[in-house]
């Protein structure tokens, strides 16, 4: 075991750990961060329009298509939000002008949504376009930072306002990112969205599979395993993908059509990392009630996080990362929950998600808000953390049997020295 820790800790953590570091997938992860505020604020409104009780639903019928605004006027925007934050966070990235990239990537995403009739095509600025927005805004802010580099642009004198200098900067680049997109749009009348929609389609169909998600889950919880922060790490690959089922999940469940992903944004922040990644809120539990005094007060620290999810104080102080012990519940039991999950909503006995809620939303509360007040999701989400409490105690008692027994003998040395 300790070999195959060894090389897993030299061989393959450090080239995951620089695919996470990449400049340009910080820069997509953080660059969706914009999306959220709309994302989370248009779930709310179809959270309070799909309450499922009776009195309330006909107290709001005739308010329903103004609700439906709302909707569409959040969930409808993700890709133009995902275009403005990825293009300012890329520019952060490469040291240049943010609000000029930020302008620039929009300006291009913009550009290949015309349609064939050269009308502005918004159905792009929803889900469907998440990855074009994405492509644009690091072409665009590609192309801004080689004109940068190379001192290819027209400058003012020092005394013009900054933010006057910064658009003639931006001039030259931006005038080549228009010429291109437009060329390739208009004249050569390629659909840059169908493209990459074609080019993206393998793996969004992968990850809405279970093998799909079940590598996603294991890796994820194999970088923790590791020291290295797995969700955020693989957070700029899959929350493109996650998005874009869950607003694709909210525009069907509020024209009440069959939900079309099960693995939206939610399904594993929610219903697999129950009270953090590795379902680590049981293994906290045990912890309160350990015989060691140890385990008691880790325990007592950790649980206040552990409800919303926050389980660092568990992965790093009991500790988790590079113990052999824990690594088979780790790995093991968010694998199990997510197949259960998986199955469960591809059989019809629970919602998929179709809301955004926030990942520190704690486990039962969460499940029922994300998929619309689906109760048979909170009742799932309870057996959840009674399977995953199971799968842990084996190992955790092992774990407590070794810390009472070093307990025991640092008390006694204790006494033997007084």
């Amino acid at each position: 075991m300790n070999n195959f820790m060894n090389w897993l800790q030299n061989t393959v953590m450090p080239p995951m750990a620089k695919v996470g570091n990449n400049k340009y997938l910080v820069s997509i992860r953080n660059g969706l961060v914009l999306t959220l505020p709309a994302i989370i604020s248009g779930s709310i409104f179809l959270i309070l329009g799909n309450i499922p009780i009776a009195a309330w639903t006909n107290l709001i019928k005739p308010y329903m298509n103004m609700i439906s605004v709302a909707v569409n006027g959040s969930f409808g925007i993700i890709s133009l939000l995902a275009a403005i934050g990825i293009g300012y966070e890329l520019s952060k990235e490469l040291k240049i002008d943010p609000i000029s990239g930020a302008g620039l990537s929009t300006m291009a995403f913009v550009l290949v949504s015309f349609n064939d009739k050269f009308k502005l095509d918004t159905d792009n600025f929803s889900s469907s376009g998440l990855f074009t927005a994405i492509i644009t805004a690091m072409v665009s802010v590609t192309i801004f930072n080689f004109f940068l580099k190379r001192n290819i642009v027209i400058k003012l004198p020092d005394g013009v306002p900054t933010a006057v200098s910064n658009s003639f900067v931006s001039l030259l680049p931006g005038f080549v990112i228009l010429l291109l997109f437009w060329f390739i749009r208009m004249p050569l009348n390629i659909d840059i969205n169908q493209v990459i929609q074609a080019i993206f389609h393998p793996l969004l169909f992968a990850m809405n599979t279970l093998p799909g998600i079940l590598v996603y889950t294991f890796l994820v919880s194999l970088l923790w395993v590791c020291g290295i922060h797995g969700d955020m790490t693989l957070e700029g690959i899959a929350d493109p993908i996650f998005l874009q089922f869950l607003a694709a999940n909210a525009t069907a469940y509020a024209h009440h059509q069959p939900l079309p992903y099960v693995t939206a944004a939610g399904f594993s922040s929610l219903m697999v990392n129950v009270g953090g990644t590795g379902a680590t809120i049981t293994l906290v539990l045990l912890m309160i009630f350990s015989k060691s005094r140890t385990y008691r007060d880790l325990g007592k620290v950790a649980f206040p996080g552990a409800l919303f999810e926050i389980n660092e104080p568990v992965i790093f102080g009991f500790p988790i990362v590079m113990n052999p012990l824990t690594m088979i519940p780790f790995i093991v039991i968010p694998l199990v929950l997510a197949t259960c999950s998986y199955l469960l909503i591809s059989l019809g006995l629970m919602n998929a998600p179709v809301a955004m809620v926030p990942w520190t939303m704690p486990p039962i509360i969460g499940p029922l808000m994300a998929t619309g007040w689906d109760w048979r999701a909170a009742v799932w989400s309870a057996v959840e953390l009674f399977l995953a409490g199971a799968m842990y105690y084996p190992f955790f008692k092992v774990a407590e049997k070794q810390m009472v027994a070093d307990e025991t003998k640092k008390d006694a040395a204790n006494t033997t020295e007084a």
